[in-house]
């Protein structure tokens, strides 16, 4: 049945999900199965396995807890034919809860202190025949020792009954359910007196929107302001009847679902206030929390969603390569931390210089870092973009323009170095270099490779993420750890110079195999082969399997250890070799020979069609790195604060971060930017990664500059006038007819603002310090 419904989800075959199924439950991983066994789930991609991985979690966490209500309910001795069907057939856990509502174990309620007290047939009379009085049936159940004083105790009791068995109906909440899932607002205002403290929350203070409709960041910001107690947030389930001049339409579902209608009998008014008492006191708060569980969860998806596609693009950002750098950590009072790398990333040098006020000595500065550039022959200079970035940047220039040999500066994001800087790997790694140093070498080796240093911090440090304070720490840090799996095993890992940090995510591997493979080398010099790999202390056969080809082995025994070819298939290059009579190191880079080759000449009862080709592909370009070419961006001189910008400005800059509803670049000015979605391109888009990732370069105009909030609005629609037209509450330039994105209802006008401040822009600086 599971698989069936995965099928059915994922629309592909149910052989091809058994398949991923089986490989999963016997310890392959997502990357290797995509990569090394295609025939057998022919061709399930990762991003179809990590949705399959996930929803097989869900299910048969489903099925499990479906097995313990059936119990519950069974060894209670109300298991009947009918309900038992009922909760297998239930497909959601939301559902399955709804049906298990009557019989779950809770504290004694009113209802049941009234059954209790032997009111449960009057409840059940009034109930089915409304032609009864109920002040006259009630005298009949007066009894002072049960707690029932008078006719009003009696009907009190009866209620009670009545409004709990509405509450617990499965099928009832399902209509009202969908009715609020449909209809319904969330609203936000003030909590009175704390207008000052609530300033960045500004926005919601009088704010309403469909439930359905609320998107990510505004869902976050409204429940962050609840729970600093600044915000009251409701679920408003009439908008067109928040004032309560007529019935609930809620109520009107009730009514009509227990055939309650106002006739003129005897009980129909006293049935009418049970409905009524029902929904303003059981069902409506059971509804509130339910829905605005719903929306946090959805909210928190689309949260942890953002910071994953951000991560990935930061991990598959271009790297400079091999060459040596110079890193730089901007301070003022400090000094700026100096660590120069050789192109393997070994630190060959380190200072501290103090160019900046209060000491000021930039000449002193200058000449420190020109002999540090020339005797260690640097190419590259990366410089931190935190405090004090520009005017390093400035120094940085005068030193390239002092120089003989071509060497680029390139502004780097240091968000989470100081988190590595006084780390345990960190002091493992570098245990002879002081802390505050640790950061300038950071920030030159992710220049280099930025996938193999920003794996060593914790990703949730790396600052990308969109509320990523509110949202499930477990399943945020699963699913960033699956990022960060997928890009470490695309690109591939060196073997003799990876980190224990980037090793542990290889496929198969963990942070003990991670440690022991260094240990191996360190004890016996430099893998010669992949073989070897099972020598090392623990490493198995099972681990080798999923390893081995996404581990590289350069210039070793076997040219193939350097390519993603795994070893399991090297048959089918051996019988390259003999059909073609020349040695793999031939074979390996050689077009025009491979292009000759037809792939179904090697395909084997072990080998099928679609391993052959991607063989063929690798021996055209063994070892390809999937990330782009290394690019820079140049930040214009003389801009280096909020105070230097101004509107119609033309700049170029580099995303710093993707949000729902916009990007955030960085222009050197210490702040980032936000260009809204409706001003990232003259055509409609729903997402604004279909136009930019984080680490992209781009040009923008500046909109609007509001420095005592330190907020800046850009355009990428460069034929904007600023001050022209209002998006999201502030300047976004000049929209064409065409250009425009969706825009909100009056209730519903999207309160992020085109600079963004809010919750989330206060979270994102946090997270980038």
């Amino acid at each position: 049945m599971i698989i069936e419904k995965i099928a059915s989800e994922l629309t592909v075959k149910a052989d091809q999900v058994q398949a991923a199924v089986t490989l999963l439950d016997g310890g392959a991983t997502v990357p290797f199965i995509a990569r090394y066994r295609k025939e057998v789930t022919q061709g399930l991609d990762d991003t179809q396995l990590r949705d399959l991985e996930q929803r097989l979690t869900y299910l048969r966490e489903l099925e499990e807890r479906r097995q313990v209500i059936l119990k519950s309910i069974d060894d209670q001795g109300k298991l009947s034919e009918q309900l038992a069907d009922k909760i297998r057939a239930a497909d959601n856990k939301t559902s399955l809860e709804d049906l298990y509502l009557p019989y779950k174990p809770k504290r004694r309620t009113k209802g049941q202190i009234a059954i209790e007290a032997g009111l449960e047939p009057l409840a059940d009379t009034l109930f089915n025949d409304p032609t009864q009085d109920p002040e006259v049936l009630a005298a009949d159940y007066i009894d002072a020792d049960k707690g029932v004083a008078d006719t009003k105790a009696a009907l009190d009791g009866a209620r009670y009954i009545l409004m709990e068995r509405f509450a617990e109906d499965a099928d009832l909440l399902q209509k009202i359910r969908q009715h609020l899932n449909k209809v319904a607002h969330i609203r936000s205002v003030l909590v009175s007196g704390k207008e000052k403290d609530a300033a960045k929350f500004k926005d919601y203070f009088d704010h309403s929107e469909r439930i359905a409709k609320t998107p990510s960041h505004r869902a976050l910001a409204m429940f962050r302001g609840r729970n600093e107690g600044l915000l009251q947030v409701t679920l408003v389930a009439d908008p067109d009847n928040e004032e309560g001049d007529r019935r609930s339409y809620c109520e009107t579902i009730i009514a009509e679902h227990y055939h309650i209608r106002q006739q003129n009998r005897p009980a129909d008014h006293w049935l009418e206030a049970v409905v009524q008492w029902a929904w303003r006191v059981k069902i409506q708060l059971h509804m509130e929390t339910e829905l605005f569980g719903s929306l946090r969860e959805r909210a928190e998806t689309a949260a942890i969603e953002v910071f994953a596609n951000n991560l990935k693009d930061l991990l598959m950002a271009a790297p400079a390569g091999q060459r040596a750098t110079l890193g730089l950590d901007p301070g003022l009072r400090t000094g700026v931390k100096v660590a120069v790398i050789d192109a393997t990333g070994k630190v060959v040098d380190t200072a501290t210089i103090f160019p900046h006020a209060p000491q000021k000595q930039w000449d002193k500065a200058k000449r420190t870092l020109v002999n540090l550039c020339q005797q260690h022959k640097v190419e590259l200079i990366a410089i931190g973009n935190g405090t004090a970035s520009r005017e390093t940047d400035k120094l940085a220039s005068e030193i390239v323009k002092d120089l003989t040999a071509e060497v680029h500066k390139v502004m780097i994001s240091e968000a989470g170095a100081s988190v590595y800087s006084a780390s345990e790997l960190a002091a493992k790694e570098l245990p002879n270099l002081d802390v505050s140093l640790r950061g300038a070498v950071s920030i030159a080796r992710r220049l280099q490779d930025p996938l193999a240093e920003l794996v060593k911090i914790e990703p949730k440090a790396i600052g990308v993420g969109q509320y990523q304070h509110d949202v499930s720490q477990s399943q945020l840090g699963k699913s960033l750890d699956a990022v960060v799996e997928d890009c470490v095993n695309a690109v591939g890992v060196d073997l003799n110079t990876a980190s224990p940090a980037l090793l542990s995510y290889v496929s198969g591997l963990n942070k003990t195999l991670a440690h022991n493979i260094v240990h191996f080398r360190n004890q016996n010099g430099a893998f010669a082969n992949r073989k070897q790999l099972l020598d090392v202390e623990r490493l198995g056969p099972k681990a080798f399997e999923q390893a081995a080809g996404f581990l590289r082995v350069t210039q070793g025994d076997n040219p193939l250890d350097a390519s993603a070819v795994h070893p399991e298939a090297y048959p089918v290059v051996k019988a390259i070799v003999e059909q073609t009579g020349k040695p793999v190191t031939e074979i390996m880079g050689n077009s025009e020979l491979l292009k000759s080759l037809k792939a179904h000449d090697y395909v084997t009862d072990n080998f099928g069609l679609p391993t052959v080709s991607d063989i063929l592909k690798e021996l055209d370009k063994p070892g390809r790195d999937p990330r782009p070419e290394f690019k820079t961006a140049s930040f214009k001189e003389g801009v280096e604060t909020l105070n230097d910008l101004e509107p119609g400005m033309i700049l170029e800059g580099v995303v710093s971060n993707v949000a729902n509803f916009g990007a955030f670049v960085d222009v050197g000015v210490h702040q980032d930017g936000l260009v809204h979605i409706s001003a990232m391109t003259n055509k409609f888009i729903s997402d604004p990664r279909d136009v930019v990732k984080a680490g992209d370069i781009v040009k923008v105009k500046v909109m609007e500059v509001d420095t005592n909030r330190k907020r800046i609005s850009f355009s990428m629609r460069l034929d904007d006038e600023p001050g022209s037209q209002s998006s999201g509450g502030a300047s976004t330039g000049k929209a064409k007819p065409k250009a425009r994105s969706a825009k909100p209802k009056s209730k519903e006008k999207a309160p992020e603002n085109a600079a963004m401040g809010n919750a989330f822009a206060e979270a994102f600086a946090k997270a980038k310090k």
